[in-house]
């Protein structure tokens, strides 16, 4: 019988975390964060920089993170979600003010 104990200690040793993510997934995540400060990103440039094919990203790891609200697809590429950010410990960086505030006030 499987209980729920063995069942978290096998996932655990598979190097899935408690939301699901492999450590594939958490290498995409931390790559947009840590190199491109959360996207936008285009889907070459993520595959390059993870050696992946791109239809593996499209295909394996994006519609996971997609599902579960931890990325955002745009005409302009891959953003991370507030909540990967959550997920990874990290802050994401602040907004640029909008142009206008330069000379409001």
């Amino acid at each position: 019988k499987v209980t729920q104990p063995v069942a978290d200690k096998a996932l655990t040793r598979l190097g899935v975390d408690h939301i699901g993510l492999d450590g594939a997934d958490r290498r995409y995540l931390l790559l947009l964060a840590e190199n491109y400060g959360g996207g936008p990103v285009g889907v070459e440039t993520i595959a390059a920089a993870l050696s992946e094919a791109r239809d593996a990203i499209e295909e394996v790891i994006e519609p996971f993170l997609l599902q579960q609200g931890l990325i955002q697809r745009t005409p302009r590429g891959r953003l991370l979600a507030s909540r990967a950010w959550t997920h990874l410990g990290l802050n994401a960086p602040r907004p640029a003010s909008p142009i206008g505030d330069l000379f409001d006030g």
